[in-house]
């Protein structure tokens, strides 16, 4: 955990099959839901709302990969079904089932440094530590 409560790059990762991929700069989340009206006849308005599903997307900044990653020759353009973990100081959040949407690369040849990566998860959940 970092000092003074605030996250490092170590405390927000991709990780795949336990494996810790790559280290992260920082992100961005935005989640969305999409909510549908419900109308009846004769109403001037709706008379109810539905919710819809969530949609995460979630853009990393200067991903590292780790040492076991280039190790294994981790290649992150077909990766899939990974995890974002961001360890706060009173909590976990993970949004699972990841896949990248963009991946956008500024870096010198042969480092494995990933500029900026959009990613949407099916899930987050969030934990008390």
């Amino acid at each position: 955990m970092s000092i003074a409560g605030f996250p490092t790059s170590s405390d927000i990762y991709l990780e795949a099959d336990g494996v810790r991929l790559a280290v992260v700069q920082s992100y961005t989340a935005k989640t969305t839901k999409s909510s549908i009206a419900v109308e009846a006849f004769g109403e001037s308005e709706p008379v109810a709302t539905v919710p819809g599903q969530a949609a995460h997307v979630v853009e990393l900044t200067r991903l590292y990969a780790t040492d076991e990653a280039i190790r294994d020759g981790v290649d992150f353009y077909s990766l899939d079904g990974f995890s974002l973990v961001i360890c706060k100081p009173d909590r976990k959040i993970i949004y699972s089932d990841c896949q990248w949407s963009s991946i956008q690369e500024n870096a010198t040849i042969g480092s494995m440094v990933l500029e900026k990566v959009t990613l949407v998860a099916s899930r987050r959940i969030e934990t008390e530590v």
